[in-house]
């Protein structure tokens, strides 16, 4: 299986290595010829604009929108998450994503990076074990479409986990917690879908 990290910003070696430890072929992907040879993706956290602005200087933006509409599965977290949205409600001017996930997000809804917490969540679509999750900077929630289904809020029920046929996307960072359970059902995902570009 073999599994596409986008490479252009942000944490993406910690991605690829839950992955690897989770059995995948991992490929680093910041052009469209990587992008071509993977059956999955995962955008990692880091800054949302920036991605964005690499995303289209590298010549992946449009190719990557394409593969997600026609079923490419994607996993993105924090600025992933916001890049999945079809709706950012607080991006900088002329920021893009790539869309697909029937929801609108904020950016850094929770303050500052001095303002980053833990908690555990209660994800019923992983099992009766609680998840615990990182938030640094992170993205909320704020619209769940039709077609988009929440998998975890807060306590105060705002929306941090979301699916959509084979997109996955949450506001925290499972990466850096040693939580691999998200990991391994987006994997679920990428064997089931059997995605070929």
């Amino acid at each position: 299986m073999s599994v596409g990290v986008l490479a252009l910003q942000g944490d993406f070696r910690e991605h690829a290595d839950v992955l690897r430890e989770l059995g995948a072929d991992v490929t680093f992907v910041r052009r469209p010829e990587e992008l071509a040879r993977i059956s999955g993706l995962v955008i990692p956290g880091g800054e949302s604009s920036v991605m964005d602005k690499l995303a289209r200087t590298f010549g992946v933006a449009e190719p990557l929108r394409a593969a997600v509409r026609a079923g490419l599965p994607v996993y993105g977290t924090c600025a992933g998450l916001i890049m999945l949205a079809d709706t950012i409600l607080d991006g900088i001017v002329g920021q893009e994503g790539i869309g697909g996930l029937d929801i609108a997000v904020r950016r850094n809804a929770f303050g500052s990076q001095t303002e980053s917490f833990e908690i555990d969540l209660a994800v019923p679509a992983l099992g009766r074990a609680p998840v615990h999750a990182a938030f640094i900077r992170a993205p909320v929630v704020e619209t769940v479409g039709p077609r988009a289904r929440a998998l975890a809020t807060l306590p105060d029920g705002r929306c941090v986990a979301v699916e959509q046929g084979n997109l996955l996307g949450t506001s925290f960072h499972p990466e850096i917690t040693g939580e691999h359970r998200f990991h391994e059902y987006f994997l679920q995902k990428v064997q089931t879908a059997a995605f070929a570009a």
